[in-house]
């Protein structure tokens, strides 16, 4: 049973504010979907960046661990790819840039990673798209042991 006025009659509420509550819901729902999409926004750009830094920084140790120049280059472009695809990121969409630096002892092996991280999905950003990129420099140890130099 509804409220009653004290005459008997229905209680149908404030003149004016039958319309109130859509009003407030047509301002306030905009808003809370382009906070749901910002949130989502900033997950996907701090998941990217986490994995390019994790993949420069495996890139640069595959190459400052390896034993010659060649295996290092080739198996540091190998683990930051594995690294990404781990990640979920898409291998069109990222770049992996590793230089031994003359791989001498002493010397530093460095990794640069790119990834374009894709926002046209979520709406009103269109084509949009983010880059994060990471580096990182590692030093190839002094004192490691290298493959014997065939003559």
């Amino acid at each position: 049973m509804g409220r009653n006025t004290a005459d008997g009659q229905p209680h149908r509420g404030l003149r004016g504010e039958s319309g109130q509550a859509l009003v407030e819901a047509a301002v306030v729902i905009p808003v809370l979907l382009l906070l749901a999409f910002g949130v989502v926004m900033a997950g996907r750009i701090s998941h990217a960046k986490i994995g390019v830094q994790v993949a420069a920084r495996e890139a640069a140790r595959e190459v400052a661990t390896a034993p010659s120049e060649l295996e290092g280059l080739t198996a540091g472009h190998e683990s930051a790819r594995s690294v990404a695809d781990g990640y979920g990121m898409s291998q069109e969409r990222l770049s992996v840039e590793v230089d031994a630096n003359g791989f001498e002892r002493g010397g530093t092996a460095t990794a640069t990673v790119t990834y374009r991280v894709g926002l046209g999905d979520l709406p009103l950003l269109g084509r949009l798209e983010v880059t994060v990129s990471s580096s990182h420099s590692e030093r190839i140890d002094v004192y490691r042991s290298r493959e014997a130099v065939r003559q």
